[in-house]
């Protein structure tokens, strides 16, 4: 008679233990495909992991809960593991509003992977090619312990942005506000499109790792489904920015100090650009798209729609800004924050994957309804 598939499964994982290829702490049986609880797993960088989500809106009050903005305010001092939890120890700031973590119950485990700051190179598998990142094995790595003791349904991925350097543009350009009086979208444009091949193809090989694990694990191609995302724009076009480009209010008042060509640029031609690739990726490897460049349309930081928070403006979804601020002396936090989907942000975005996750096939492009809260995104054909 055949051995079951669990058996199979079973002497696989034991075999690639005894060889060292795979190092397991006691665990939960492994589960096939098709059995164990259902899990949606989300991997990746910090635009997903849940990095910024101590925050609700943006607060020029420096002290205390920062007029309700910091959920990291204890009533007495300030304690970010109470978001961000056991990994605001390493950096890797996988908070508790992260996307899968507010999508509601679209699966009976929620498994975050993510790690802020990741590259596809923390996706890889460690034999090939993959690095640890932070203290953490690589997620493709991680993944296959989580394939085998859950059903995996879905698995939610945003990487490629640290390939490119988004960090690094965002304050290269700020700096050319502050500093310098010169504008960032000529040069930095040339970064990215002397990077953007690289990283679009180890993005690609981020999905043959997943893919080759699952395979690993005894899931065939249809018992999942892989989401690849895009990232929203922190920022608005320059027509859409509440503070004039002169003076000093973008810097010290709005915490955007970008020059009105490098706001059009970002908006209109940079985050479009690294969409339509990963668009083009999700196709070549089978992937469903989920296009987030309109996400936060009119909720970015300084965007005219939406308003700061103070003593008699409170925090609300419909109302604050939906993404970090540049907090450059570090006042309110550390800057690895900056310019990521806040609380809001990210409860806008939980709400995004709750959608795409009862929709099975298609690319999307998932967008907020004006004056309305996370349960006001919806999703058009992408």
């Amino acid at each position: 008679m055949p051995s079951s598939p669990h058996r199979v499964l079973r002497g696989l994982l034991a075999l690639c233990v005894a060889a060292g290829i795979v190092s397991l702490a006691p665990s939960p049986a492994a589960a096939s495909a098709g059995s164990g609880p259902t899990a949606v797993v989300s991997m990746g960088d910090s635009y997903i992991s849940g990095e910024a989500g101590r925050w609700q809106g943006n607060s020029l009050t420096t002290s205390g809960s920062r007029n309700g903005t910091d959920r990291a305010w204890t009533g007495s001092g300030y304690d970010p593991s109470r978001v961000y939890g056991t990994s605001e120890a390493n950096g890797c700031h996988r908070s508790d509003s992260a996307e899968i973590r507010t999508a509601g119950a679209i699966a009976s485990q929620l498994i975050n992977l993510a790690c802020s700051g990741a590259t596809t190179k923390n996706i890889f598998r460690t034999a090939n090619g993959g690095v640890a990142y932070k203290g953490e094995a690589p997620q493709a790595d991680q993944l296959a312990a989580v394939a085998a003791a859950n059903d995996v349904k879905l698995i939610a991925l945003s990487i490629g942005g640290n390939d490119l350097g988004f960090a690094d543009i965002i304050t290269t350009c700020a700096t050319d506000y502050i500093v310098w009086y010169s504008y960032c979208h000529d040069d930095q444009q040339a970064v990215v499109d002397s990077k953007i091949d690289g990283a679009m193809a180890n993005v690609g090989k981020a999905i043959d790792e997943i893919r080759t694990v699952m395979t690993g694990a005894g899931y065939a191609a249809s018992d999942y489904r892989i989401v690849l995302q895009s990232y929203p724009s922190p920022i608005p076009r320059a027509a859409e920015n509440r503070y004039a480009e002169s003076g000093w209010s973008r810097t010290n008042t709005g915490g955007c100090p970008f020059w009105n060509l490098d706001s059009d640029w970002a908006r209109d031609s940079l985050v479009p650009q690294i969409a339509n690739r990963l668009k083009a990726v999700a196709a070549a490897k089978g992937a469903q798209f989920m296009d987030l460049r309109d996400m936060m349309q009119g909720r970015e930081v300084c965007a005219k729609a939406s308003k700061q928070v103070t003593s008699t403006v409170p925090a609300s979804a419909s109302t604050s800004e939906w993404a970090r601020w540049i907090d450059q002396n570090q006042t309110q936090g550390p800057l690895q924050e900056n310019m990521h989907p806040n609380f809001y942000g990210q409860a806008a975005l939980g709400r995004c994957l709750a959608l795409v996750n009862d929709r099975p096939s298609g690319d999307v492009s998932c967008r907020n309804t004006p004056g309305a809260g996370a349960s006001g995104m919806y999703l058009t054909a992408g």
